[in-house]
């Protein structure tokens, strides 16, 4: 006989179980949305390369693609690579379009310097590039060659210098000698400390001083400022980290001076590297030049002066 009592006590067991199965569809709703907001957020720490919260740095190089921002782009426009100097995991060289093999003496014992006009991928492949039999992992290009396929900016590799006429005149990044103790620097003409001449390449147009910026578009001129927009930079942060930018004009277009600092503070910002203390210009337009792991990602038609190398020591 179905009774009251019968059919109170159907009506609440059937609310408990309702009331079950909302709570658990609630609760498992909300599950993969925790779960995925975690990866995203390991993602995002696995992407910076120093930790921003303790401000530690676990890297000697790494090679990414940014937009003109700054932030990392599967098919950005803007090839990058960022190193420690201090690495012990890193070494370096600086190489030049020369006939002979580099550190060659003639019968007087004076260094040979005949230069030869070279592309880009004929100087990082000849038996100069190699460091202790080694080829080297990234390159870029350097310095503008003139007429007579002389180098013009300042040019000294691993203590021998190779030189143009405007050494004294333009900017040049280098790299000193030693290990842990290493840095980067950017300036004019040679350093006061000798170490600080170890390897050093030249270049034009510094657009970062002290950590200001500066738009160098008068500076370039007309031309190279808004036409000849393949750019090809270095820049060192207050962490001593260096980035090295070649710009892909095909990809997203041309990056002009006044955006230099939007695309290098984006970087550094990205990965806390500190702030942007030096940049300048390498050899732009058609001598623009980028290699990293066995992969030319720019060249262009133009020979070049110089190149600087990087190598892994283990």
């Amino acid at each position: 006989m179905f009774t009251k009592a019968k059919f109170l006590s159907i009506l609440l067991v059937t609310f408990i179980i309702v009331s079950a199965i909302h709570i658990y569809s609630k609760n498992a709703s909300n599950l993969p949305q925790v779960q995925v907001q975690k990866i995203i957020n390991r993602e995002n720490t696995a992407n910076n390369l120093c930790d921003c919260q303790s401000q530690k740095c676990q890297f000697s190089v790494e090679f990414i693609k940014t937009d003109h921002q700054g932030s990392t782009k599967a098919k950005g426009a803007n090839y990058v690579l960022i190193f420690d100097p201090k690495s012990p995991k890193l070494d370096f060289k600086v190489s030049l379009a020369l006939a002979h093999e580099i550190y060659a003496k003639d019968a007087k014992g004076r260094f040979r310097k005949k230069y030869v006009p070279k592309q880009f991928h004929e100087i990082i492949a000849d038996d100069n590039a190699k460091l202790n039999g080694k080829k080297p992992i990234a390159a870029i290009n350097g310095d503008y060659i003139d007429p007579e396929n002389k180098p013009q900016g300042l040019n000294i590799s691993r203590g021998v210098e190779y030189s143009g006429l405007f050494k004294d005149k333009r900017s040049s990044f280098g790299i000193s000698g030693g290990t842990e103790a290493r840095k980067a620097t950017i300036q004019i003409g040679k350093r006061n400390e000798q170490n600080l001449n170890y390897n050093l390449v030249g270049g034009n147009g510094r657009f970062y001083k002290d950590g200001i910026f500066k738009n160098i578009c008068n500076d370039l001129g007309e031309y190279a400022c808004k036409h000849e927009t393949s750019r090809s930079m270095a820049a060192i942060t207050s962490k001593g980290y260096v980035i090295l930018l070649v710009n892909n004009v095909e990809t997203d277009g041309p990056l002009y001076p006044d955006k230099f600092d939007d695309v290098l503070k984006g970087i550094s910002n990205n990965h806390c590297l500190g702030n942007i203390q030096e940049a300048m210009l390498f050899d732009g337009g058609f001598s623009t030049a980028f290699y990293y792991n066995d992969k030319i990602y720019v060249e262009n038609s133009n020979p070049i002066g110089s190149v600087f190398l990087i190598y892994k020591t283990e």
